[in-house]
C-alpha cells in the first residue's frame, strides 16, 4: 500500500523566511539533488553570502532570484518514508495575495510565518483571514527567526497568545492550531529538535507534517462529481484490443471527471442536477480497471443505469443528500484583479465544469482584516478592489447546482471570469463562510 498524501501551503509577511524555510525542509529531508545544492551555493557566493541561501531552491524564477522575494505559487513535490507532501509556496507581498488564495484552496494545512521580531501583522491577519475563508481545516503557527530575538521564551509565548486569539475570532479550533518555534536558517525545530529552546516540548515542523490526520474533510461529504466527459463507443473501436477491456463496448457510456466529494459505488442513486433525474451507479471504473468504490480526488467513469441526456458540466450528487439548484447566489467574493468591480457586471462564472454567465450585484459588505467585521457599502460609492474579500448577490443565466462553501468546499466554489480577457477576477465562495460581525 502507498504512502499517504498531505498538501499544505505556506504563508506570511514578506521576508518572514518561508522560502528560506522551504528550502531547510527540503535540504534537511535529503529532497534536492547535489547539483541543485552546488548550484545554491555557488549563487550564495556570487551574492557574498558566508552560508547557502536555501531559499533559492524553491525561488526558481529569475525575477524572484533577482528581487529576492516569491512572486509566485512554487509547488513542489518531497517525500519522507513515513509521507508524500505537495507544498505551495506562496508570496508575501500584499499584491501576491491572490496567489495565496490559490496555493491554499487545494491545502488540508497551512504553514503560517511570522517574524519573532515583529509578532502578528497586518499581512499576517489578511492571510489568517483567507485560510480561515477558505476553510484550511489545520494551521502552524510557524514563529521564525528566533535565533534573531535569543530564543527568549516569553517572545514566542507573547505571539502565540495574540494568534490564539485571532484563530479564535476566526473559528479556528485550539486542536486545529500548532505554534512551533523556528529558525529556518539555522534548523532549529525545522526537522531536528533544537537544543536551544529546551522550554518547548512540541514537535518540529516535519515532525508534525508527518504526523497529522490527512483524510481531507470531503471524503466525509455527500458525493459530488462533476462530468467533465462522456465517453462512448466508435464504431471499429470496439472491436479493438482496448475495447475488449471493457467487454462489451459497444453498450458502453461512461461519464468521466473527478470526485470532488464523497464517495461512490455501484448499487448507490445518484441524481443528475440540474435537470434532477434520479438513477443508479452500476459501475466505478478507471484506466486501472473498475473499483468497488470511488473516493473524493479519485478520477473515475461513472456508468449508470438508465440512458439519461448527461454532458459536460452536469453534477452527479447523491440522491438522499442534493444541493440545491438555484440561479441566485449569496456569495463571498477575494477580488483578485487590478480592475475594480464594477457594480452589475456581466461576467462568466466557472463552477466545476459548467461555464456560464453572471450578473454581478453591487458589493453589500466589505471584510476589514484589522478589525475582523464586515464594513457595509450599502450607503457608499464603495467597491471591491484589489485583495479585498466582500459580499455580493450574484444571478446566473442558467440555475446551478451550489452548496455552501463551509459544507463542501468543492461545490461551494466558482470563479468570476472577464469575457473579453478571460482573465480570473474573483474567487468565490457560496454563503459567508466567516461568521464576523458588522462593524460598529
Amino acid at each position: 500500500m502507498g504512502k499517504d498524501l498531505l498538501r499544505f501551503a505556506t504563508a506570511g509577511s514578506v521576508d518572514d523566511g518561508k522560502s528560506t524555510l522551504v528550502g531547510r525542509l527540503l535540504y534537511d529531508t535529503k529532497s534536492v539533488l547535489a547539483d541543485q545544492i552546488e548550484a545554491v551555493q555557488r549563487a550564495s557566493v556570487d551574492k557574498g553570502l558566508a552560508t547557502p541561501d536555501l531559499s533559492l531552491l524553491v525561488d526558481g524564477l529569475r525575477a524572484e532570484r533577482e528581487q529576492g522575494i516569491t512572486i509566485d505559487v512554487a509547488y513542489r513535490y518531497f517525500g519522507t518514508p513515513t509521507r508524500e507532501f505537495v507544498l505551495a509556496d506562496t508570496p508575501g507581498h500584499v499584491q501576491y495575495t491572490r496567489n495565496t488564495v490559490t496555493g491554499a484552496s487545494t491545502a488540508e494545512l497551512a504553514v503560517l510565518l511570522v517574524d519573532a521580531r515583529n509578532g502578528v501583522v497586518e499581512q499576517t491577519r489578511r492571510h489568517a483571514t483567507v485560510l480561515a475563508m477558505l476553510r484550511v481545516p489545520r494551521l502552524v503557527l510557524a514563529i521564525n527567526k528566533i535565533d534573531l530575538v535569543g530564543y527568549d521564551e516569553e517572545t514566542l509565548r507573547a505571539i502565540e497568545k495574540e494568534f490564539t486569539g485571532l484563530a479564535r475570532s476566526l473559528g479556528f479550533p485550539d486542536d486545529a492550531v500548532q505554534t512551533i518555534p523556528v529558525s529556518a536558517l539555522v534548523g532549529d525545530n525545522v526537522v531536528e529538535r533544537s537544543a536551544r529552546t529546551p522550554w518547548y516540548d512540541g514537535p518540529t515542523l516535519l515532525g508534525h507534517l508527518e504526523s497529522v490526520p490527512v483524510v481531507g474533510p470531503e471524503v466525509a461529504k455527500p458525493f459530488r462529481m462533476p462530468v467533465q466527459y462522456v465517453i462512448r463507443p466508435r464504431g471499429a473501436d470496439a472491436g479493438s484490443a482496448d475495447a475488449a477491456r471493457w467487454g462489451e463496448l459497444h453498450d458502453y457510456r461512461g461519464y468521466a471527471g473527478q470526485i470532488a466529494a464523497g464517495t461512490v459505488a455501484p448499487g448507490d442513486r445518484v441524481v443528475v442536477l440540474p435537470e434532477g433525474r434520479e438513477t443508479t451507479v452500476t459501475h466505478v471504473d478507471t484506466a486501472d480497471g473498475p473499483l468497488a468504490e470511488g473516493t473524493a480526488g479519485r478520477s473515475v467513469t461513472i456508468r449508470l443505469a438508465d440512458d439519461i441526456d448527461i454532458s459536460r458540466g452536469d453534477l452527479l450528487v447523491a440522491a438522499d443528500a442534493q444541493p440545491s439548484v438555484t440561479s441566485e447566489i449569496d456569495a463571498t467574493l477575494c477580488w483578485l484583479n487590478e480592475k475594480p468591480l464594477r457594480a452589475n457586471a456581466r461576467l462568466l462564472l466557472k463552477h466545476g465544469t459548467r461555464t456560464t454567465q453572471v450578473i454581478v450585484g453591487a458589493p453589500e459588505f466589505r471584510i476589514d482584516t484589522d478589525t475582523l467585521t464586515e464594513v457595509s457599502l450599502v450607503d457608499t460609492a464603495d467597491t471591491l478592489e484589489l485583495n479585498d474579500i466582500g459580499r455580493a448577490t450574484l444571478r446566473t443565466a442558467d440555475p446551478l447546482p451550489v452548496d455552501d462553501y463551509a459544507d463542501i468546499r468543492a461545490t461551494g466554489s466558482f470563479l468570476l471570469i472577464d469575457p473579453p480577457t478571460g482573465n480570473t477576477l474573483a474567487a468565490g465562495l457560496v454563503g459567508s463562510p466567516l461568521a464576523l460581525s458588522p462593524a460598529e
